[in-house]
């Protein structure tokens, strides 16, 4: 049974959050945050809530919210101020385009194993690229 819940976290953002996908809370909060900050619907300057906030709203540990803020801030999308809080940071667009491209190759990875595994040739694959890419 899948089973997900959407949290209202503060005025910018929302965090759905899945018990039976297999990827750690954590994980689903970071790369939601992440998304959301690409996408723009978070903006430089715009505040988080705090750890002890948002723990409380998806109704998780606070250790959870604080290991997702710190990969976050590790990764260059937030920086913390003691006694401030967490704050969404001035975006590299190189930074951007990266974890951009990262995605693009873990999806790439999931479709060539689809196309292998239905034994797609790498040309057929390619054609399908080329295809949904160009919009033809």
């Amino acid at each position: 049974m899948y089973i997900s819940s959407i949290y209202n976290v503060g005025d910018h953002m929302n965090i759905i959050i899945s018990n039976s996908s297999g990827v750690p809370i954590y994980e689903q909060i970071v790369s939601q945050i992440k998304e959301q900050i690409m996408n723009g619907e978070l903006k430089e300057g715009d505040a988080l809530p705090s750890m002890r906030a948002l723990a409380q709203s998806i109704r998780i540990s606070v250790i959870t919210t604080k290991r997702a803020y710190e990969e976050l801030e590790r990764d260059g999308f937030i920086e913390s101020f003691t006694g401030k809080g967490s704050f969404v940071k001035a975006q590299n667009t190189e930074l951007l385009r990266e974890e951009y491209l990262r995605q693009a190759e873990e999806l790439l990875a999931q479709a060539c194993d689809k196309a292998h595994k239905a034994g797609a040739s790498a040309q057929e694959l390619h054609d399908m690229l080329d295809l949904i890419y160009n919009g033809d």
